[in-house]
């Protein structure tokens, strides 16, 4: 029998309400023990006013509604109890700490819901989906999360699942029963089929840029030499005066992060030092920081003053950032006359030369800067037409489904040069183990542990 669980499911900290929640066979137990009524009975699916108390002290803890739900008609599967008192840290660690003297034990990190998994709850799919929906930034991210949730991915899969496992009966009925190769109509079927099943994994998997990126969001250096507007653009793209700006150059010697969001993207802003040689010692660590910032973000977006030559150290930058996926901010055009202003950017868009797109902004005034954020995230659109359907947002799910279409196109090609089915079969179990993977059904132990340890405690 599996020990009685208990945990903070709310943040912690002070807040108007604070949830604990208990799950196991001695849960109703424990919240009889913990009422000042010890004759209180608690109906399944209802809500009760309950004063607490503490069991050794007899004094009475807080005023709360303990809600009981009674499995296996409950999250976990299990009898569960969540009882919702005043959200101080002291109330809600005598409550825990009491359902702990009773012989209850702190819950590991996503316990919950591997409880849920392993009563046949939910799939391991739909429990990522729990985790995923929790740490969701945007609202397109939410309801990807949701549809997870609810089982649209896993419905997806079974059909997948049913016609490769239809085919490997196929192919272990010929192994065992027949003594010469499959017929050639019988051959061609199972080929058809075995080549639709890799497109169908093919195309959910290739869903999986577009997911990752409303799940993950985009991480986005802006570089430059000193002085050239990046901390003045930073502050404009988050709304507040976050980096210091100054006509000093190097003012900004550290990186400076901040998150907003474009659209239904979350965007992870870097704020990074100017590019330049320096005797400094403190500034030339950042000029260095800004260099390895350059490398792993997914964008870099190259700050030229558009008022000014092109100097020698913009041309360092570009070259540096050739190699990376960039675009080209031409800040400060509220000091070009509209009249000036054609010729400049025919020059400026020739000085580049860039196959990136060049963007003219003001980050002082805010022009051009809704130009700048689509440009921003134009290289990572979508264009596969899926952005309304459901997106593969978990790096395993798209690793075990390239995998398995690996696997089947491998195992295909094994059939068209008449291999044996021994042979060919063993690609199709592991196509059908990783796919297997994906929602639980062929998990190992310590891949479930290594997931639900990125879940919270109270989840």
């Amino acid at each position: 029998m599996a020990e009685t669980i208990v945990a903070l499911a709310t943040p912690a900290g002070r807040s108007g309400i604070g949830v604990i929640r208990l799950s196991g066979s001695a849960s109703l137990d424990f919240a009889a023990r913990l009422s000042v009524e010890k004759t209180a009975s608690f109906h399944a699916r209802t809500a009760r006013l309950v004063q607490l108390r503490d069991e050794d002290s007899g004094e009475v803890v807080d005023e709360s509604i303990v809600t009981y739900f009674k499995g296996p008609n409950s999250f976990t599967g299990e009898d569960v109890v969540e009882i919702s008192c005043h959200g101080s840290p002291v109330i809600l660690r005598q409550v825990i700490d009491a359902c702990l003297r009773m012989g209850a034990r702190l819950a590991d990190a996503g316990e919950f819901t591997l409880r849920a998994l392993a009563n046949g709850r939910m799939d391991l799919a739909e429990a990522e989906a729990v985790r995923d929906l929790i740490d969701a930034q945007t609202s397109a991210a939410a309801r990807q999360a949701v549809r997870q949730l609810r089982g649209e991915f896993s419905h997806q899969l079974q059909p997948i699942k049913d016609e490769l496992l239809d085919v490997i009966v196929v192919l272990e009925s010929a192994l065992e029963f027949v003594e010469d190769d499959l017929p050639e109509i019988q051959s061609n079927s199972v080929k058809t089929k075995l080549a639709a099943i890799a497109d169908t994994i093919a195309k959910i998997a290739g869903t999986f840029q577009a997911g990752h990126l409303i799940r993950e969001g985009l991480r986005v250096a802006l570089v430059g030499r000193p002085n050239v507007g990046k901390s003045s653009l930073f502050n404009a793209l988050v709304g507040s005066e976050r980096a210091i700006v100054t006509d000093i150059a190097g003012t900004t010697r550290d990186q400076i992060h901040e998150k907003f969001t474009i659209g239904d993207i979350p965007v992870s802003l870097i704020d990074t030092a100017g590019l330049r040689e320096t005797e400094d010692t403190v500034e030339s660590i950042g000029v260095e920081r800004s260099r390895r910032t350059m490398a792993d973000a997914d964008l870099v977006v190259v700050i030229l003053d558009a008022t000014e030559s092109i100097a020698p150290e913009d041309r360092e930058i570009l070259e540096t950032v050739s190699d990376l996926r960039h675009i080209v901010a031409l800040n400060k055009i509220d000091l070009l006359s509209d009249i000036a202003r054609p010729a400049e950017f025919t020059k400026w868009r020739a000085l580049i030369n860039s196959d990136a797109r060049a963007v003219f902004i003001s980050a002082k005034t805010g022009e051009g800067v809704s130009a700048f954020k689509e440009a921003v995230i134009a290289p990572f659109a979508s264009t596969d037409g899926t952005a309304d359907g459901f997106l593969v947002t978990d790096a395993r799910h798209h690793d075990l489904l390239r995998r398995s279409e690996e696997e089947i196109r491998q195992s295909l090609e094994l059939l068209r040069q008449n291999t044996s089915e021994e042979i060919v079969l063993i690609g199709l179990h592991n196509a059908l183990r990783y796919l297997g993977e994906i929602t639980g059904e062929t998990t190992t132990e310590d891949m479930l542990t290594r997931i639900f340890s990125t879940f919270c405690i109270g989840k």
